[in-house]
């Protein structure tokens, strides 16, 4: 699906954004990776434009805290 290099960005810019997330909190750590592979998969490549896909899905995204 994607090459090496493009895997490891999506992996680094996941990791940045949900770097404060526990891991324990899955449906929210699932929201922000299905956006960010959304974004990949309809052309985003700029690391800044991810990560900002990135934020704005983990606002979004489901909690159990809320």
């Amino acid at each position: 699906m994607f090459d090496p290099a493009t895997t490891a960005l999506l992996r680094a810019v996941f990791d940045e954004v949900c770097e404060d997330v526990s891991r324990y909190e899955t449906e929210a750590r699932t929201h922000v990776a299905s956006s960010i592979l959304e974004a990949a998969t309809d052309g985003d490549s700029s690391p800044e434009k991810l990560k900002q896909v990135g934020r704005e899905a983990l606002h979004d995204a489901p909690t159990m805290w809320r």
